[in-house]
């Protein structure tokens, strides 16, 4: 039957006896409390083979009792402790050890802070470089099943594509809507001052062809599907069923990858549209109800005032922005090692990298388009 620890201290002596376990932690250590601190200097024999039954709780409790160092030279000096409980006290003096040593303080020198950059530029060197790869290796696998109809994913591919478009169709539809109200309230209270309220209705249509229609819906597709490809190709590699594709002869990318990209690329373009839709349909009905601007008058000015070319630069980035969102989150999801905290960390990194590449792709576009006058 066990009994609780003791700790008594008797002239130089201290005597250890009972169980010093979990049980009885907060029995030992209103003891060791109230038996305060221990002088180092003084010498205290100290018999460790009169305790009973010791586990971790215990054995910590012993060195918050002596100290770190002197318990690990009283067990050096206690040669007939057995093996077992010599173990787990050094196990116990190691994690403590561990959990006491104060961190360094970073460093901040000008040496320091070019190594962490160079880290950070060779880093993204190397996911540029496994990007490029795979997207290397996604055309090769679709030119390589293009001629062979039989091997086209198409229950695959209408699944996903009804799951990256359709689905999102009622966020995007909905949040285009709302920023258009937005631009054309803003709009409306700068050119007030000019007495231009009347080009609130060529704002919206400008910011919404060629920018806001685009980014608004390649930003949510970013956030809702990207990490979706990510969560579901790392959950299937923890799962070891990309090992089991493989091992039954099929191609993931074939299988996997293409259904899903493709797919991307055929519902980003409708959700582009959709969004330019809602976008300039917010903005006018907030230019019918405060502005006093007619419908006819908004819809001649969109006929008349806003070339169509506009339209196509907001719908030609929307194939480059589905394309890299998808390639990116399926890339991720093939990266994970396989735990729960890997698929987790790996499924933000998919939504970061997919929203940064389409606002530096846009930023590129931008330019381009400039420079091109279109």
């Amino acid at each position: 039957m066990s009994s609780p620890g003791q700790l008594n201290i008797v002239n130089d002596r201290m005597m250890l006896k009972g169980d010093w376990t979990l049980r009885h932690y907060a029995h030992l250590r209103s003891r060791i409390l109230k038996a305060g601190s221990i002088d180092s200097s003084l010498a205290f024999t100290v018999d460790l083979n009169q305790i009973g039954a010791l586990d971790t709780a215990g054995a910590s409790l012993l060195a918050e009792l002596l100290g770190t160092e002197q318990l690990e030279q009283l067990l050096s000096q206690t040669p007939q402790v057995n093996e077992e409980r010599r173990g787990l006290i050094s196990i116990t003096i190691k994690s403590l050890a561990r959990t006491d040593q104060v961190p360094a303080r970073r460093s901040f020198s000008a040496s320091q802070q070019l190594a962490r950059i160079g880290h950070g530029v060779s880093e993204f060197a190397a996911q540029m470089q496994l990007l490029t790869g795979f997207t290397g290796q996604l055309i090769a696998t679709c030119l390589a099943i293009l001629a062979q109809p039989r091997r086209w994913r198409v229950t695959s591919f209408v699944t996903h594509l009804h799951q990256t478009g359709l689905n999102a169709l009622p966020i995007v539809a909905l949040l285009s809507f709302l920023v258009g109200a937005v631009v054309a309230f803003l709009g409306a209270t700068i050119l007030e001052d000019f007495g231009a309220t009347i080009y609130t209705v060529n704002l919206v249509a400008y910011s919404f062809l060629r920018e806001f229609g685009v980014m608004l819906a390649a930003i949510l597709v970013a956030g809702r599907t990207a990490s979706a490809f990510t969560a579901q190709l790392g959950s299937m590699k923890a799962n070891e069923e990309i090992d089991a594709i493989r091992t039954l002869g099929l191609n993931p990318m074939e299988l996997l990858v293409i259904p899903r990209v493709l797919a991307m690329m055929v519902s980003l373009p409708i959700l582009t549209f959709v969004g330019i839709v809602s976008g300039i349909v917010g903005g006018s009905l907030v230019c019918i109800l405060a502005l006093d601007i007619a419908l006819p008058q908004i819809l001649h000015i969109l006929e008349k005032q806003i070339p169509v070319i506009h339209f196509y630069v907001g719908m030609s980035k929307a194939p480059v922005f589905a394309f890299m969102i998808a390639i990116i989150g399926c890339l991720e999801g093939f990266k994970t090692s396989g735990s729960a905290q890997s698929v987790g960390e790996h499924t933000t990194s998919a939504v970061v990298q997919s929203i940064f590449m389409v606002i530096l792709l846009d930023s590129i576009a931008a330019i381009f388009f400039m420079e091109m006058g279109w």
